[in-house]
This record gives C-alpha cells, structure tokens and sequence, in this order.
C-alpha cells in the first residue's frame, strides 16, 4: 500500500504542472475569449433587440401617420361635401329668386296687357256707342224714305 500512495504522490507531483497549466489556459480563456465574446454577444443581441424595437417603433409611428392623413383625408372629404352641398344650396336659392323675379315680370306683363285690353275695350265700347247713334240715322234713312226720316231724326 505504500507503493500505491508513493506511486500517487508521484502522479500527483507530475501532474501539478498540468494542472498549472490547465488552470493558466482556464483564466486565460475566461479573459481572452470568454469575456470578449459575452461582451460581443451581449452587443450582439442589443444591437438586434434596439433593431427590432426601432421596427416595431417605426411601424407604430406609420400607423400613427397613416391614421393621421385617414382622419385629415376624411375631414377634408366632409368639408368638401359640406361646400358642395352649401354651392347646391346657393345655386338653387338663386334659381328660385330668379324664377320669383320671372313670375312676377310675367304676371307684370299680363297685368299690363289686361290694362291695355280693357283699356281698348272700353275706348272700343265709347266708339260703338258714339257711332251707334249715327249707324241707327243711316239705318233709318236708308230703310225709311227721306220725309219721314228727318222727322224720325228730330224727334
């Protein structure tokens, strides 16, 4: 048994530079390679979580944008219906002053010609009247002989 423990002490003697030397790799990787590549991926992955997060933060700023111009294009649409119904409005207030303006120059014309047809009428009436007198002296003397006409005239 002193054989075994002299032959491990001797093993464990021999392999004391290995492990040394396991160890100065281990540290040595740890901050050669380890701590620079975590480093490196930590940015990595920050790099690419800030990418996505200004993605998603562009398209909710387009969405907000493309909502924007659909609520200005909606408003700009209704104001335009709003004037075109308001111009609708005007053209026929305007047609309809100008058809009262019609109306009444015509029923202006038809007064003016009745007062002129009565007008005639009655100048035509005064006519047949004065000339009545006269058409019944003609009548008589030419139905009557010449006598008894004049007597008839004069009474």
């Amino acid at each position: 048994m002193d054989e075994i423990l002299q032959q491990l002490g001797t093993l464990l003697l021999g392999s004391v530079p290995t492990m040394i030397l396991f160890l100065i790799l281990v540290l040595s990787y740890r901050f050669l390679v380890h701590g620079p590549l975590i480093k490196a991926l930590g940015e990595r992955r920050a790099r690419t979580q800030g990418a996505v997060e200004k993605a998603h933060a562009a398209i909710a700023a387009a969405d907000a944008k493309a909502q924007e111009y659909e609520a200005r294009l909606r408003a700009a649409r209704a104001e335009i219906f709003r004037l075109r119904e308001q111009r609708v409005q005007q053209w026929n207030a305007e047609k309809e002053n100008t058809l009262e303006a019609i109306r009444q120059q015509a029923q202006e014309q038809v007064r003016q010609a009745r007062t002129g047809i009565d007008a005639d009428a009655s100048e035509a009436r005064h006519m047949i009247e004065s000339s009545a007198d006269q058409l019944a002296d003609q009548i008589l003397k030419a139905i009557l002989p010449q006598g008894l006409a004049t007597a008839e005239i004069s009474r």
